[in-house]
């Protein structure tokens, strides 16, 4: 390699290494402003940002009069589509959550934090905060000079600009959410009138403050000080897990290159001390010290020193996936092979099984028959014996049904106080007293089986129908 080669590398290695001297891990003390770099991993982190446009979009989607997904509190009532789940259905969020932990957990142990990494939304937040920052403030050096400025016209200008924007951010963040649970359409039309609820309005305010604060301010903080996953999936991650690893056997004992060393004739490992693993790091780590809490996995290390390798005519891979065993020579266990990840994948189907049921076995019409304790039954004049029981019918169409009510199961049995259909409102629960008798010889013990069954119709058409098994008491024989 020619000596005005070898010159131009390290003159490389020196520029790098001045623009990341001034980075160490940070607790508070300062802003850090990361680097941007391209790379594969950085493309990755853009478009994993596509998983949050449901965020924004869902709310804006009709079925017929309606939102699409609505979760509607003070009604109680969540609209999924063509699934209304009203609170006595509300035992499948606990699964729902369940799952979600669990899943978080299973990938955790398999590819370590890739939820902080790449869909993390205060991850994603920042990352857009701060790519706003560079568009207005310029490179790292520039953001830092900016800050040490005093103020004047241009500063001024600059700062406003930026902080509209993130207040601009925060504000469809906020109203974005508060449009899952009321109409979008006429939130917007209650912003625009300034008749927005009370409610509503708080809300929003909270969750402008909290992105904006959060995203703009505290940033690498929250994960450092707030974030309870960072701590929970720190343990998770061990020895196997493929993660953002530094190879130290191949980087050290590191290094600035020297003038007149060629890159595959380095005395030292093949690191060259430039610092811009540090320099692209959200949070500031330095990943050659070992895995750290800081750390986020996001891999941008990885784009840096590829980039870094590329400069220098070293190969890329110094900072690669790779477990902590692989690194050490030994043969990562096949993911089947690992007691964990059965563990947190059988809990995983379990819970997700436990929804696909309940989603499926979900009635739009349900019956229950409460029987009268007192008295538990009345003997009649012509010897026959009567039980008095109360039908709540529980519609969870977003229609209002007639219901009719029949009744079967013993013998010559007479129900009376359904003359009338019951008129059962949309998501609402319906309540009717009836009556049942039936002649004492045909009894055939102190008590048995009755069904009460009911068919909601719409119109002149049965479009559901809902069975319930009570009891019938009389005396003793």
């Amino acid at each position: 390699m020619s000596s005005s080669k070898t010159t131009q590398q390290c003159a490389v290695v020196d520029e790098l290494y001045a623009e990341a001297v001034h980075w160490d891990v940070n607790t508070g003390e300062e802003t850090i402003h990361a680097k941007r770099i391209s790379g594969v991993w950085r493309n990755v982190k853009w478009w994993s940002y596509i998983v949050w446009l449901p965020f924004f979009l869902g709310p804006y989607l009709r079925l017929g009069d309606r939102q699409a997904v609505l979760f509607d509190i003070p009604s109680r009532k969540f609209h999924i589509f063509n699934i209304t789940v009203l609170p006595q259905d509300f035992w499948m969020l606990s699964l729902v959550l369940l799952f979600l932990a669990i899943l978080l957990a299973l990938v955790t142990a398999t590819v370590g934090r890739v939820w902080c990494g790449y869909l993390c939304f205060q991850t994603i937040w920042t990352d857009i905060y701060t790519w706003i920052e560079e568009k207005l403030e310029g490179s790292p050096q520039k953001r830092r000079k900016l800050e040490q400025a005093p103020w004047g016209v241009g500063k001024i200008g600059i700062k406003v600009a930026k902080h509209f924007l993130w207040l601009l951010i925060a504000a469809i963040t906020g109203i974005s959410f508060v449009a899952w649970f009321v109409d979008a359409y006429e939130l917007w039309g209650d912003i625009f009138t300034l008749q927005l609820s009370e409610t509503a309005m708080i809300t929003i305010a909270l969750f402008v403050a909290g992105t904006y604060v959060l995203a703009g301010f505290l940033r690498e903080q929250v994960c450092f000080w707030l974030c309870p996953y960072a701590r929970i999936q720190g343990v998770m991650v061990d020895s196997s897990t493929i993660i953002p690893t530094y190879d130290f056997h191949r980087g050290e004992p590191r290094g600035r290159m020297k003038k007149g060393e060629a890159g595959g004739d380095r005395s030292l490992g093949d690191c060259v001390s430039c610092n811009q693993c540090i320099a692209v790091c959200p949070t500031g780590v330095d990943i050659r010290e070992g895995q750290q809490e800081g750390c986020i996995m996001c891999a941008l290390c990885i784009d840096a020193c590829d980039a870094v390798m590329d400069k220098v005519k070293l190969p890329r891979g110094l900072i690669r996936y790779e477990s902590l065993d692989e690194l050490n020579g030994k043969q990562n266990p096949p993911v089947h092979r690992r007691p964990r990840v059965w563990v947190y994948s059988a809990i995983a189907l379990a819970a997700l099984s436990g929804i696909i049921f309940g989603l499926n076995s979900l009635d739009a019409v349900e019956l229950k028959v409460l029987h009268s304790r007192q008295p538990l039954f009345v003997i009649k004049s012509d010897g026959s014996i009567r039980n008095r029981y109360t039908l709540k019918v529980l519609n969870k169409t977003t229609s209002d049904l007639k219901v009719k009510v029949t009744a079967s199961g013993q013998d010559g049995l007479q129900l009376s106080g359904t003359q009338k259909q019951i008129s059962a409102a949309a998501g609402s629960v319906s309540a009717r007293t009836v009556f049942v008798s039936v002649p004492r010889q045909n009894l055939t013990g102190e008590s048995g089986p009755i069904l009460f069954h009911i068919e909601g119709t719409d119109g002149a058409d049965i479009v559901y129908s809902y069975t319930r098994e009570s009891v019938f008491i009389g005396p003793k024989r």
